[in-house]
């Protein structure tokens, strides 16, 4: 049995094309070349038609031309018109024959004149603007005196597009950029894929599909579903950011109208992601909104926080990082056999730092790298490893929160703080809290109990100089996390709604790494405001209310301090879990504070501790009047000695404009 060659769609399209542009030209030619026979154009037209049909059933899928015909609902008038025009580019013979018609015959090939008088199906609302050909940018018409008789062009897109070519409109192109498809997703995340597949799915084929809006989480996290999404539906996606949608309103219209023909040409979706910069530029994110509702085609939205449109429909899906469990699972399969090795030290790890996908496989391979690198590091114990992978961790989260915080970095250790008892004890069970909470909340079952105050606060209040924030650095030693300064002086705004965007930045961005964050100057924001008595203490109150719900479900440790523990609203401080008086440091406090204050290489002499002592100064001013008197004493090339902490100590004191008694400096020289 011999079996008939087989070919493809492309080359089916093909031969169906050049068989439309054929019959065309035959019709042509009889009005043209027979004026007088204008009935010849018709003759074999079934038999022709009956030819169609039988290349459309032998193939696979339709022939581009009848696809867009059917897609953009063109009359068999407005079909050959299209033909009319895509055949002076393809077919020589037809080109060739409309070139002739323009010398003998007032038309100007290929125009709607032209086709007016030779098809006789013809009707003028063709040409219309809201017509398919004009309304789609299917054809376009020259600058002529006429309509009639400005000659029509095909677009090149729809051109490319009968030619079984797969292409994008350059005006397209040029603002939007592809999606990567697939990526690294956990199987809650790619559950999320599919309820936004199946919500586009289930609401059927009406073009007028919901948006469907993709809130919270990662940017990346967000484009890999919704492009996970798509590859569920078939769909390809382009990409468009919010900051690049013209404004004016012809641009926008016409951007409008090329994605609506892009959606209609091929399986495509549109994603317009929100830019998440402080620096945004309002209007482009209104362009973009406007620029959403006008479409009749399925969009998807990316953006931090939940955008509501006009009156189209919006359905929500909120995107998480992976769960702890995932991100456990992720950890040992990225890790190999060296996740054995760790001792537990996966779950710490997890506790900690809640990291994606990517940034799991990428932040493992870094610390296998390390470890294979030379004989001596292949040789390095297990707890070095263990160490390799909390760094990396850390340094995989660190540039997200650079520039919006101050990272602080200390030697400070447990000897350098001088506390009371009382207070090193509450410290130190602020770290065990933080050590401990994936244990107590996630293993022992605590956070589904109550997943309210599930973040750890404190409140370091006392006089300037008392170890606030030395304290802060203890911890951050102690933990391995590191510590980020925030002034709240400088986070609130006067602008409504300005504080609470600064302090949503730094919580989004420290969530990563769940860092220490350090509040400097509460009071500046948690003052005595319970009585509102005008609008400015009412939003003040809002933001305080703000600060503190972002601090009791941050997953680290968010500490605020303060002078003025009095200025404080009791009703805000019953929301901190750990308060941590800082008193000024006692005649014993203060001996400790100067016999620790010299590193062990500095070379001293005749220092009188007893003496120091009776100087009533904080443990900061301490510290800056043994700096100082270590340069004048390295300068003179001698050891520190008790006249240079003198000299010292009436500079910082004066400094402070407080008089510097001789009752404290007595028997000093």
């Amino acid at each position: 049995m011999i079996q008939t060659p087989t070919i493809t769609w492309e080359e089916a399209n093909q031969r169906y094309l050049t068989r439309a542009l054929a019959e065309l030209r035959i019709e042509l030619e009889s009005f043209l070349l027979h004026p007088d026979h204008i009935d010849a154009k018709t003759a074999g037209g079934k038999a022709r038609e009956q030819g169609r049909n039988d290349t459309v059933t032998e193939m696979e899928f339709p022939p581009a031309i009848e696809v867009l015909c059917e897609s953009f609902g063109l009359s068999s008038f407005e079909r050959k018109i299209l033909l009319m025009c895509a055949g002076s580019e393809f077919d020589s013979h037809l080109a060739s024959l409309l070139a002739a018609a323009g010398k003998n015959l007032p038309y100007q090939p290929p125009a709607f004149s032209l086709a007016m008088a030779a098809f006789k199906d013809a009707h003028w609302s063709a040409l219309l603007p809201t017509r398919p050909l004009r309304y789609w940018r299917l054809v376009e018409a020259g600058a002529e005196s006429t309509l009639t008789t400005s000659p029509l062009r095909i677009d090149e897109r729809i051109l490319h597009y009968l030619a079984g070519i797969a292409s994008l409109d350059e005006r397209v192109r040029s603002v939007t950029r592809p999606a990567a498809m697939g990526g690294q997703l956990a199987a809650s995340q790619r559950e999320t894929a599919a309820q936004v597949a199946a919500c586009w799915a289930e609401s059927g084929r009406d073009r007028e599909l919901p948006v469907l809006e993709l809130c919270g989480g990662d940017r990346s996290i967000r484009q890999a579903i919704a492009a996970a999404a798509c590859e569920l539906l078939g769909l390809g996606m382009r990409v468009l950011q919010d900051s690049v949608v013209p404004s004016a309103t012809e641009e926008l219209e016409l951007l409008a109208r090329l994605w609506e023909r892009e959606a209609r040409l091929g399986p495509v979706v549109l994603l317009v992601a929100f830019d998440e910069k402080e620096s945004a530029d309002a209007n482009n994110s209104a362009a973009a909104a406007r620029l959403i509702e006008s479409l009749h085609a399925p969009v998807l939205i990316s953006a931090r926080e939940r955008r509501r449109l006009g009156d189209r429909a919006v359905f929500f899906f909120d995107v998480d990082k992976p769960t702890p469990q995932e991100q456990a699972k992720t950890w040992r399969a990225a890790l190999g056999e060296a996740a054995s090795t760790l001792n537990g030290k996966v779950d710490a790890v997890v506790s900690q730092f809640d990291l994606s996908e990517a940034e799991i496989h990428a932040t493992a391979a870094r610390v296998l790298s390390s470890s294979s690198s030379s004989p001596e590091a292949a040789g390095r114990a297990e707890a070095n490893v263990a160490e390799r992978l909390w760094s990396a961790c850390r340094q995989q989260v660190r540039p997200v929160m650079e520039g919006m915080a101050q990272r602080i970095t200390s030697p400070a250790t447990w000897d350098d703080l001088v506390l009371p008892p009382k207070q090193k004890q509450l410290l130190c069970q602020i770290a065990i809290q933080v050590r401990q909470r994936g244990k107590v909340y996630q293993s022992w079952g605590f956070a589904s109990k109550d997943t309210r105050g599930l973040g750890i606060s404190a409140l370091f209040a006392g006089p300037s100089g008392t170890g606030k924030t030395m304290a802060g650095e203890v911890l951050a030693n102690e933990l391995g996390l590191d510590l980020y300064r925030i002034d709240l002086s400088q986070v609130i705004s006067k602008y409504i709604g300005e504080t609470e965007k600064n302090l949503r930045r730094v919580f989004d961005a420290a969530e990563g790494g769940a860092a220490i964050l350090l509040f400097d100057e509460a009071d500046a924001l948690f003052g005595k405001r319970s009585e509102v008595k005008d609008s400015h203490d009412r939003y003040a109150n809002i933001e305080v209310s703000y600060l503190l719900q972002r601090i009791e479900a941050y997953r680290g440790l968010a500490m605020l301090t303060t002078n003025r523990r009095d200025a404080l609203d009791t009703a805000f401080l019953r929301r901190i879990r750990f308060i941590v008086d800082f008193p000024f440091p006692e005649a014993a406090q203060r001996a400790e504070i100067w016999r620790r204050v010299f590193p062990a290489q500095t070379p001293v002499e005749d220092l009188r501790m007893e003496r120091l002592a009776c100087l009533n100064a904080a443990g900061g001013n301490i510290r800056n009047i043994a700096l100082s008197a270590a340069f004048l004493a390295a300068d003179a090339g001698e050891p520190v000695r008790m006249a240079h902490l003198l000299s010292a100590a009436r500079t910082e004191f004066a400094k402070l404009e407080q008089p510097l008694t001789d009752a404290e400096t007595a028997g000093w020289v």
